[in-house]
């Protein structure tokens, strides 16, 4: 037994699918095969076991329950990925647990069995104590494939609901259901009408595909029963392949040599490695460099990350188009129109044209590896200032 063929077997374990693919492949780590010959006894009444078993291959009887031997009772025989047992020494077996077949068991020690509880995407909780980028993507179960999601009150607030906000809930929904061991690598989003942030959103899954490898899904949030935001998300289960980095990570100083930025309240700390030229009226290159990172600690979950980074996407970015054309008195209406991004592993914008500007940027870690690329275009309007001598229509 290979790691990738316990933890595929693991993610198939009712039990354990709401886990991250962290936390499954901890436990796959920590697990011990033990098999059995027909007739022996895995577990018996009185004892404490040797922890949590999952039948890998085989069947398994429960004896000791009230029943009467000439009948076949079926709902206490277990096969392929079912469970028994308890994760502490101090809870002892009420039954007997018997090899019917030749069977193999995964069992997971009682000193591992806090492994069972790890937060991920699927059953984090919203409290206080969790970084408030966590709160903010925490959906609430409606009825299957149905979440819904609020705005947060406190700051930053933009007096509309966020496309950040937008994308990296409708990522979280969408990831709420597929198949733990599959993590989002591409997503395309429209924005279609200005959200309320006094009212909560409804995100609506549509089940796509579900591909052996990958996992296709459609979101669309609604607001008033109408539909203010569309995501489409591509799921893939890791594996191994070619590996090339044809992008270069800019020469910037590291993140402990930047200053932070006092005035960015909110879930995630801004470092800026060049002068920000978004309050200023001045001519500037149109990109933006800058580290950021959540603030407080988030739970480790793979899938949660992508959706954070998918929050931060649309802040600071749409803006960088503007940089070109800023002068005294400079207003604009930026609105995003449409919004990609590729998850693999600091910003410049292309064109602005016809009322609508263009960004991409690429996301690197801290040792020049390259995590992410994203685009969007958006509407960036010159505000219109008020004729004074139009007078009343009274």
């Amino acid at each position: 037994m290979n790691s990738e063929d316990a933890v595929e077997f693991l993610a198939g374990v009712p039990l354990l699918q709401q886990l991250s693919s962290s936390s499954l492949r901890r436990i796959a780590q920590v697990v011990t095969a033990k098999h059995y010959d027909r007739g022996e006894y895995v577990v018996r009444e009185g004892e404490t076991g040797d922890g949590i078993y999952f039948i890998w291959e085989g069947e398994a009887e429960v004896c000791g329950l009230e029943q009467h031997e000439e009948e076949e009772h079926p709902e206490f025989q277990l096969h392929k990925y079912d469970y028994f047992g308890y994760g502490t020494k101090s809870i002892i077996h009420q039954v007997n647990v018997i090899a019917l077949t030749k069977l193999t068991c995964l069992v997971l020690p009682h000193e591992h069995s806090a492994l069972l509880q790890s937060k991920s995407i699927s059953r984090a909780d919203k409290t206080p104590e969790r970084p408030l980028v966590e709160n903010i993507l925490h959906l609430d179960p409606i009825e299957l494939n149905v979440f819904q999601g609020f705005t947060s009150p406190d700051p930053p607030t933009f007096g509309k609901v966020f496309g950040g906000q937008f994308i990296g809930q409708a990522l979280t929904a969408a990831s709420k259901t597929v198949d733990c061991l599959k993590l989002p690598h591409s997503l395309q989003a429209c924005f279609l009408l200005i959200g309320d942030i006094n009212i909560p959103i409804l995100y609506q899954v549509h089940q796509v595909r579900d591909g052996k490898s990958f996992s296709t899904r459609k979101v669309d949030a609604l607001q008033k029963g109408n539909i203010v935001f569309t995501l489409v998300a591509s799921f893939q289960k890791e594996e191994s392949g070619f590996e090339h980095q044809d992008a270069t990570m800019p020469s910037v100083p590291a993140p402990e040599k930047v200053v932070a930025e006092k005035f960015t309240p909110g879930p995630i700390e801004i470092r800026y490695c060049e002068p920000d030229t978004s309050t200023k009226f001045t001519k500037s290159p149109p990109r933006l460099r800058y580290w950021f990172r959540a603030r407080g600690k988030l739970s480790d979950d793979q899938a949660l990350h992508r959706c954070v980074v998918a929050y931060v996407s649309d802040l600071l970015f749409l803006p960088v188009s503007l940089n070109p054309h800023r002068h005294k008195d400079f207003k604009t209406i930026p609105v995003s129109l449409s919004h990609s991004m590729w998850f693999h592993r600091p910003i410049t914008s292309p064109a602005a044209h016809n009322a609508r500007g263009f960004v991409s940027g690429q996301m690197f870690n801290r040792n020049g590896e390259h995590l992410a690329t994203l685009a969007q275009e958006g509407l960036i309007r010159k505000v219109k200032t008020p004729d004074p001598r139009v007078g009343s229509k009274l």
